[in-house]
């Protein structure tokens, strides 16, 4: 009975290597490009794809086949992601008031978005998430956003993350949180007026 189990354990762990395997086979490129993309870097790229299979290999008891293996994967970057974002945050807090002040300046007197003739360009572009050049230009504003204010955007709306937990991850309040989110999105939304409307209208 012992030597059963054995073996059992023995098969189980090679068939693991070779389902981990092909997923490095298959995977790789792919997984590279996505964090090479998000990261701009080839050394961060290559070292936040070699802990996805680190990841992948310790936690594959609790891959159930619910979504393909590349889904799975691509799930464990963003979240490797979003960790490296946070790890190399630095002088947050005067990125945080400089962004803040910065923002400020996009209302009148009566906290009402201060008028600039690009509102009606907004409501005529529903098909712009199609476009691939206003795609790129929205992730450069992305990546030019303070690094709390791109990781709670990012956490939200590409992640799909519960506020709760967005705020654990980031040890901020919920009112700060929403404040945050908020301010990312009136930052986000004047870089896209500034290089993507203005230059195309």
């Amino acid at each position: 009975m012992i030597l059963f189990v054995t073996m059992k354990k023995k098969t189980s762990s090679l068939s693991k290597q070779k389902v981990i395997s092909e997923w490095v086979h298959s995977f790789s490129d792919y997984l590279y490009s996505w964090a090479y993309h998000k990261t701009s870097s080839n050394e961060t790229a290559e070292d936040l794809v070699q802990e996805v299979f680190m990841a992948a290999v310790k936690n594959y008891e609790k891959f159930e086949g619910r979504s393909s293996p590349k889904t799975w994967l691509l799930k464990i970057l963003n979240n490797k992601i979003i960790d490296h974002y946070r790890k190399s945050s630095k002088n947050q807090k005067n990125q945080d008031d400089t962004a803040s002040q910065f923002t400020d300046s996009f209302f009148n007197g009566a906290d009402n978005w201060k008028a600039n003739g690009l509102e009606e360009a907004w409501t005529k572009e529903s098909h712009l998430l199609d476009d691939p050049a206003f795609n790129s230009v929205m992730e450069i504003c992305i990546e030019d956003l303070p690094t709390k204010w791109r990781l709670a955007i990012l956490s939200k709306y590409l992640l799909q993350k519960e506020s709760v937990e967005i705020c654990q991850e980031l040890e901020i309040t919920e009112s700060n949180y929403w404040q945050v989110l908020h301010r990312g999105k009136l930052l986000l939304k004047k870089c896209l007026e500034v290089n993507w409307f203005v230059k195309n209208n």
